[in-house]
């Protein structure tokens, strides 16, 4: 009996060392998959920062290739390449493919609580949305949106502060907007509308012709450096900067959630970390060419550079805080992202105005 329980114990112990030994086999060959995928995006090839360039969608392929060691590639389809420019939630909730770039605004016809995941007037600026995103709990709300789609949702990019827009005429009332042709989307669209601007939803490539050919009297797009290679200082010469219909936009990633889930946890965590290095390096390469670029506009262009009157600004606040108390009221799913929202917004802005508004006041 004792002999044959030493063989036993012997030959148990044997295999479980066998186990243990072939276990790492096991998950190294797991791990070692190779995921070929596609991602769409809503804009057109070669468009600066929402196709290539630094942080750019094709930036973020290039980056989770080198970090996976070729595990995880991902082919990159600007607007109309694979699909047109505003089928990608379509697309990749159904599985079509496994990626899409864009900003969450485009989804409100679906979703309207989704256009607080890109900007919202009078909102916080891109410090205080990575904050809340990151760290305060708005993320997990975007998820929980985005989870009855079975899509899995991060932000990618950041223009940063965009500028109010161009205007053939100077604005000097708010009496001046009325009957006014603009192209403007997102919440700043509603805001705007209830001011009596005759709203128009127009594709990058349009607004130019449209503008130079008074089809609209006013357009809005990003920032100096992305306007002037449009030419759009050439058709108006009006630009107003205070960016209060979008003091922050995230450019959009979003994940079929079924390939999410069968991605390793590494190659999970790469994603992430190339869509937050890449949200980061957007937002730096934003300011730092919209820097060169507006003194460009101002100093060869002819352009005139200045803030909106505040008497339209006031005027544009109390639009907006009824437009979003009427959304919010209208759906229960935007009532609690708007909740959450505004309610770190004063906690934001209550510590923003100590520390940065208290250093910019110094004039830096």
């Amino acid at each position: 009996m004792s002999l044959n329980r030493r063989k036993f114990l012997g030959a148990g112990a044997a295999a479980s060392a066998g186990l243990a030994l072939g276990a790492p086999t096991i998950v190294s060959a797991a791990e070692g998959k190779t995921f070929n995928w596609k991602m769409t995006n809503a804009y057109a090839p070669g468009s600066p920062f929402y196709v290539q360039g630094p942080g750019s969608p094709t930036d973020f392929c290039k980056r989770v290739e080198a970090m996976s060691g070729g595990r995880l590639k991902i082919q990159h389809f600007a607007a109309g390449e694979l699909i047109p420019a505003l089928e990608g939630f379509d697309a990749v909730s159904s599985g079509l493919v496994e990626m899409n770039a864009a900003n969450a605004f485009f989804w409100a016809g679906k979703i309207p609580a989704a256009q607080y995941f890109t900007a919202v007037p009078f909102g916080m600026n891109t410090q205080g949305m990575n904050a809340w995103l990151y760290n305060g709990g708005g993320l997990k709300l975007w998820e929980e949106l985005y989870e009855p789609h079975g899509l899995v949702p991060m932000p990618m990019g950041n223009t940063g502060t965009q500028m109010t827009g161009w205007f053939r005429k100077p604005l000097e009332s708010v009496g001046d907007l009325k009957g006014l042709k603009m192209r403007i989307p997102g919440l700043a669209g509603k805001v705007y509308s209830e001011l009596g601007v005759a709203v128009r939803l127009l594709p990058g490539g349009e607004i130019f012709p449209a503008l130079e050919r008074g089809v609209i009297d006013a357009a809005e797009f990003v920032g100096p450096y992305q306007d002037r290679r449009m030419g759009l200082h050439k058709a108006a010469k009006n630009y107003y900067t205070t960016g209060w219909h979008e003091p922050t936009n995230v450019t959009e990633l979003i994940i079929n959630k079924k390939a999410w889930d069968s991605l390793p946890e590494d190659l999970q965590a790469i994603v992430r970390i190339c869509a937050q290095a890449c949200n980061n390096e957007s937002w730096a390469w934003s300011d730092a060419v919209n820097a060169d670029a507006l003194e460009d506009l101002v100093s060869n262009e002819g352009v005139i550079a200045k803030p909106l009157p505040g008497e339209i600004i006031t005027r544009l606040r109390e639009v907006t805080a009824d437009t979003l108390a009427s959304m919010a009221a209208a759906d229960p799913a935007t009532r609690k992202v708007h909740d959450h929202f505004m309610a770190f917004r004063g906690k934001y802005s209550s510590w923003s105005g100590t520390g940065e508004k208290g250093f910019m006041d110094l004039g830096v």
